[in-house]
């Protein structure tokens, strides 16, 4: 599409407006060659030229110049008669005498397009030749307003053919209505009041969303466009991106467009290293400096304008999740929270970030606590001494928290372990700052429930970071911290570098050494009925296992007088079995015995109970030896 418009400006688009000799005027035929008007001359030229003397210039002619006019800082010498005959302006306004203190008759104050503009003007009232480009046509058209030169004064005017020159060749070309809208930036209220500026826009919306609709499948041919739509002024790129939203345009091309202009046009915020020490980050300092956009044209410099910039920005922000990345968000974040952008507009930043919290990082959420200065520098905001925001990280996890709750999301999901994961990452960050009062570290550290963290290694990794960044907190401080921590969550590294740090409370070592020693007993628990092929009693705890055993013995001494009376009766038989004499009744009245005894219920239950006082034995003597085996480790 971009090749196809720009074919009819590939040479360079004039329009040369000429007078006419006399013969011609019968006729009043317009003559087309190589894209010049020749007007006919409805007026006798009082000039034949013009002549130009550092800040003044004259028209030439054998009549004395009887009119002066100043523009910014340029005085005109012209005649009164082609000006007030093609000017509705000059004809109604009251001239001043010559002896005046301006030292002209006139000054045109806020003359749209300034001096270069008006010559053009005085030119065509004396029909010396000019010409209309797409570069000129829209101070020229502002400006023949301005000077009301309609056709009720002559046919042909200036207003006339500067419409229509604007209306058929600019607005027939995508480039050329790009540099028609981008010189209509200095032209405020009157390129506005005229509609140049709405025209220039609809042309633009018009081609990009026609282009757009045709070519969804390839999208390098959807963001041609992105390029030079950049370019343009904060108000009219709004204008454009809001006509296109209206069209229907997919959220994702939108979002794609403004993160585009967002890099040309927004400042970076970096972080550099320093070696001085000022924030006591060991070594080296943590500094943040603002830079200019990569392709930034100019220095924007002023806070209000990129206040401006961002505010707008984030105004024209599909509503959609997939249309920007949390990137991309939290950046405009940044910017808006160091120019002071409006509250509302940082807590609409806020929720957004919110909504895709799981797909940020930990660089996405070191949001800085300062803001710039009328020079560009930065200076200490309202929030504290402290190098990161801590209370917009918090509003952010509270937005994520709600749209969880929202979605019915009770049970604990991916996105939320990925959250915990993020948290205990930007904790450990924050710890290095010895500005951040315990108690902003320890509330945001308790903003997830119990469950949503299935591991504490990243929190203890925080926590210890902290506790050495903060050497002087007192001992109920550091107890207070290390509550936020379940040792029972840690893994058995953690536990054996807890058991030797020297910066937790006592009380914190003695859960962390019991959680290890129960982890340690309970990996060798489930090797050993790995190997017995009994895997459903690994995850048995200490206190289940003190209370299998205590029933175990109540058990065993139950089994034992089972086994004293069943030897007895065994006694017994063994007596009858003496008395008798003869063969066969003794030896079926043994067999009719231990067929008794065999067929009771007492008898097996004693012979499981054998079996089962053994197993119980063997395995409270493996408990035994490695219990042993621990405290020798210990």
């Amino acid at each position: 599409m971009q090749q196809d418009l720009d074919t009819n400006t590939s040479y360079d688009m004039k329009l040369s407006i000429q007078p006419q000799s006399p013969a011609s005027d019968s006729d009043c035929n317009h003559h087309v060659q190589n894209r010049n008007i020749v007007v006919p001359e409805k007026l006798i030229a009082t000039a034949d030229g013009y002549e130009k003397k550092e800040h003044s210039w004259f028209a030439m002619s054998q009549i004395p110049t009887d009119f002066s006019i100043q523009v910014q800082d340029i005085t005109f010498y012209a005649h009164k008669f082609p000006l007030v005959s093609r000017c509705g302006y000059f004809g109604r306004i009251e001239f001043q005498p010559q002896n005046s203190n301006l030292g002209c008759d006139l000054k045109l104050e806020n003359f749209p397009g300034g001096a270069e503009t008006f010559e053009i003007i005085l030119k065509f009232c004396y029909g010396l030749p000019i010409s209309l480009n797409p570069s000129n046509v829209a101070p020229l058209r502002c400006a023949s307003e301005f000077l009301e030169m309609t056709e009720e004064l002559e046919d042909g005017n200036f207003i006339s053919k500067t419409e229509a020159f604007f209306t058929f060749v600019v607005l027939s070309s995508w480039k050329d209505s790009i540099n028609v809208l981008k010189s209509c930036e200095t032209l405020s209220p009157w390129a506005e009041n005229i509609q140049i500026v709405r025209r220039c826009c609809d042309s633009i919306v018009w081609k990009a969303s026609r282009e757009t609709s045709t070519t969804q499948e390839i999208i390098n041919e959807e963001t041609w466009w992105f390029d030079d739509v950049a370019t343009l002024r904060i108000d009219h790129f709004t204008r454009i991106i809001t006509a296109l939203r209206a069209k229907g345009m997919r959220p994702e091309i939108i979002g794609s467009c403004i993160m585009q202009y967002g890099e040309k046009w927004l400042p970076r915020l970096d972080i550099e290293m320093d070696g001085i020490g000022r924030f006591g980050y060991g070594k080296y300092e943590l500094q943040w400096s603002i830079t200019s956009g990569k392709r930034q044209e100019g220095d924007i410099g002023h806070t209000k304008e990129q206040r401006t910039i961002i505010e707008s920005l984030v105004s024209i922000l599909p509503p959609q999740k997939e249309a920007v990345p949390c990137k991309f968000l939290s950046t405009m974040l940044k910017v808006a929270i160091v120019y002071s952008a409006s509250p509302a507009l940082v807590s609409e930043l806020e929720k957004r970030i919110g909504l895709v919290l799981e797909n940020a990082n930990v660089n996405d959420l070191l949001i800085p606590s300062y803001t710039a200065g009328d020079q560009g520098e930065l200076v200490s905001s309202t929030e504290g001494p402290t190098m990161h925001n801590i209370n917009v990280v918090q509003r952010i996890l509270e937005y994520f928290l709600l749209y969880e709750q929202q979605q019915q999301q009770q049970q604990q999901k991916p996105g939320t372990l990925a959250i915990s994961k993020l948290l205990d990452s930007y904790l450990a960050e924050i710890a290095k700052d010895p500005n951040l009062p315990v108690t902003n570290f320890q509330v945001l550290a308790e903003s997830l429930s119990e469950n949503a963290r299935t591991c504490d290694d990243g929190l203890y990794r925080a926590i210890d970071t902290y506790l050495k960044t903060h050497p002087s907190l007192t001992e109920h401080e550091r107890r207070r911290l290390c509550k936020v921590m379940d040792c029972e969550k840690l893994s058995l590294d953690a536990c054996a570098h807890a058991a030797q740090n020297d910066r937790l409370p006592l009380r914190t070592v003695i859960q962390v050494l019991f959680s290890e020693q129960v982890k340690l007993r309970m990996e060798l628990q489930g090797k050993n009925q790995t190997e017995s092929g009994d895997n459903s009693d690994q995850e048995v705890s200490w206190s289940s296992t003190r209370k299998e055993v205590s029933a175990l013995k109540a058990e065993l001494e139950k089994v034992k007088s089972q086994m004293a009376e069943l030897h007895r009766d065994y006694s017994e038989l063994q007596q009858e079995y003496e008395k008798l004499t003869i063969k066969q009744r003794s030896s079926s009245g043994w067999m009719f015995g231990w067929r008794k005894i065999r067929k009771s219920a007492l008898f097996h239950t004693r012979m499981d109970e054998e079996d089962t006082d053994e197993s119980h034995n063997r395995q409270i003597q493996n408990h035994r030896g490695s219990l042993r085996r621990r405290q020798s480790i210990a």
